[in-house]
């Protein structure tokens, strides 16, 4: 089958995505986001947030269904941006079904990827970076030995990749259910220091949005 062709244009300016994609609100997982977004506007880049938990959508894909208002929102936030920084927790070696059900349902085909009349695959969101920031309770070799770090292979490679997002590279923050508050607070810098970092390379290749204002600082 050939789908229609209806990709986003590659963005124009620097602006970032952030995608939280632990169900709860209150989690370490969500505390990386924002942090990473922090850094992010340190270094002078506008970042819009997506907490899937707060949306209102069916993540169960079924043929012919229409975009509900906030994926619609989620698809044009994606469209304008020129990063996308995804969060989500490894649960039983995969992601949670909400993170699963969105991408299931906002990454559809003639707008994220296309087929070609010989069956070949077009990526509709070349022009964008990535970042995933993961946390699991397991250690990283565990992951990695195990379980091939398959939840990292299936949205970093089978999703992010395949629609064109490069590079989409990896924070992986690992064995939380043992670490210390000294623990937390070193990964919530080096989350931070993620987003400067993405930020930064993302500067170096497109401009700041023209409406966009640096924050203001209290003297």
């Amino acid at each position: 089958m050939t789908h229609r062709r209806q990709f986003p244009p590659a963005p124009s300016a620097a602006r970032a995505l952030l995608i939280q994609g632990h169900p709860r609100p209150d989690s370490f997982n969500h505390a990386l986001g924002v942090a990473w977004a922090e850094g992010a506007r340190e270094a002078g880049v506008p970042v819009d947030t997506l907490v899937l938990a707060d949306l209102a959508f069916d993540p169960y894909y079924r043929d012919e269904m229409e975009l509900e208002p906030d994926l619609a929102r989620a698809q044009r936030l994606i469209a304008e941006a020129a990063h996308l920084t995804l969060g989500f927790p490894v649960w039983w070696g995969s992601t949670p079904a909400l993170v699963k059900g969105f991408l299931d349902r906002t990454f559809e085909t003639g707008w994220a990827y296309g087929r070609t009349e010989d069956g070949g695959y077009l990526r509709g969101l070349t022009g964008r970076s990535g970042r995933l920031l993961v946390t699991m309770d397991a250690p990283g070799w565990y992951d990695r030995l195990a379980y091939g770090r398959s939840a990292i292979r299936h949205v970093r490679d089978a999703t992010l990749k395949f629609c064109g997002i490069r590079p989409a590279k990896v924070s992986t923050f690992c064995s939380i259910e043992k670490t210390t508050d000294a623990s937390r607070q070193s990964m919530l810098t080096r989350a931070r220091a993620a987003g400067i970092a993405d930020a930064r390379a993302l500067l170096r290749r497109l401009p700041r949005p023209e409406a966009w204002r640096p924050a203001k600082t209290s003297s």
